[in-house]
């Protein structure tokens, strides 16, 4: 058995397929993947994300840690409440871990680790910190749940507290509001709007059991997978790991490269692979025969093995197989894709596929 989140009860009441998910007994669905895939496209649905570490890091010297942390710039964080997305590289520029820092004020920050990574990250953070005027704090006292969907945000702000019912609406994306022990951010994993809510752990079943009440589905980790890949998000450990830069994994854009003074932990590695050139194109893949793209399946353009898909699967919005993929710089726009000892025809595509319900790319 593994641990439970605080939702774990509500899970069981609703009839959840449970599975093992990085050391956690987690929903995977709650009897159709696909109908709760598509409850959130069309109106509002709910996950229990409270497997993932929010981490409180706080002191005198947390902004210059986190500048050294962080391959994006934690000093690009100007005003409360502000998030930004980022990743912990080890010296080589692998990435250890993608998350979410917010600021939550004068010398206060909150990271949003991975579940899988979470221990992992925690003994790095506190390697690094050595010395430090800084406290590193994990949250498992609190509760995460994601309500995503064009009908997410108007559903939500009424269960939350007093002090946050009119300040959440008013969030611009990528923005997050205090109240008490409760944070509200207009952020999410799956290309729609709506909230991630992070709450004391007592607190969360209430919540999650008004959202219900208001009509928001519940959703496991098995839609949670296939919106991400529909919204061209990378998922940790397929699509990007130690051994796996972030100018390998389609987030450069991530990497803040000035000021050039900032020295950060993979900056050496980051620029030698730069300038070393003939880096890896991170793509999208549209199936176009019959099939199903899965990670580690070999791409083949022009007669020679190109790459390979990091991610894959169905996506029930376009009704198609689709993929993110790495491959040899300037392939496409045709490809195949190996599946079952078979060449099955595909498409490279620039992702995202999906955004806020609407297909982004043509469909024959």
């Amino acid at each position: 058995m593994g641990s439970q989140t605080p939702l774990f009860a509500e899970h069981l009441a609703l009839g959840a397929r449970i599975v093992p998910f990085a050391g956690w007994d987690m929903p995977l669905h709650y009897g159709s993947q696909l109908a709760e895939h598509l409850a959130v496209r069309a109106g509002a649905g709910m996950f229990d994300v409270s497997h993932m570490l929010p981490v409180d890091l706080a002191g005198t010297s947390v902004l210059p840690f986190l500048r050294r942390l962080l391959a994006n710039d934690a000093a690009r964080l100007k005003d409360p409440g502000k998030a930004l997305y980022g990743c912990l590289l080890n010296p080589e520029g692998g990435v250890i871990d993608d998350l979410i820092l917010y600021y939550l004020g004068p010398e206060r920050y909150r990271a949003v680790v991975n579940a899988a990574t979470a221990e992992k990250d925690l003994a790095w953070m506190r390697g690094q910190a050595a010395g430090a005027e800084l406290e590193i704090r994990p949250r498992r006292d609190l509760a995460m749940i994601a309500v995503q969907g064009p009908e997410a945000r108007a559903k939500t702000a009424p269960l939350l507290p007093a002090a946050l019912r009119d300040r959440a609406p008013a969030l611009a994306p990528f923005f997050a509001a205090e109240g008490g022990d409760w944070l509200v951010a207009r952020t999410g994993y799956t290309g729609e709007d709506g909230f991630e809510v992070l709450c004391p752990g007592a607190e969360a079943p209430g919540l999650w059991r008004g959202l219900l009440a208001a009509g928001v589905s519940p959703c496991g980790l098995g839609a949670r997978d296939t919106l991400r890949l529909e919204a061209g998000m990378n998922l940790y450990g397929q699509d990007m790991d130690e051994s796996t830069s972030p100018l390998a994994a389609g987030l450069g854009w991530t990497i803040a490269w000035e000021p050039t003074e900032r020295d950060f932990i993979g900056r050496a590695g980051l620029e030698a692979e730069r300038q070393a050139g003939g880096l890896p194109d991170f793509v999208g893949l549209v199936l176009t025969g019959r099939g199903v793209l899965r990670p580690h399946q070999r791409v083949f353009a022009d007669g020679r093995e190109v790459g390979e898909v990091t991610s894959g699967g169905f996506a029930p919005s376009l009704d198609r197989s689709i993929a993110l993929a790495r491959v040899a710089p300037g392939t496409g726009p045709e490809c195949a894709v190996e599946i079952r000892g078979k060449a099955v025809p595909a498409r490279v595509v620039k992702p995202p596929f999906v955004r806020q319900g609407e297909p982004l790319i043509v469909l024959d």
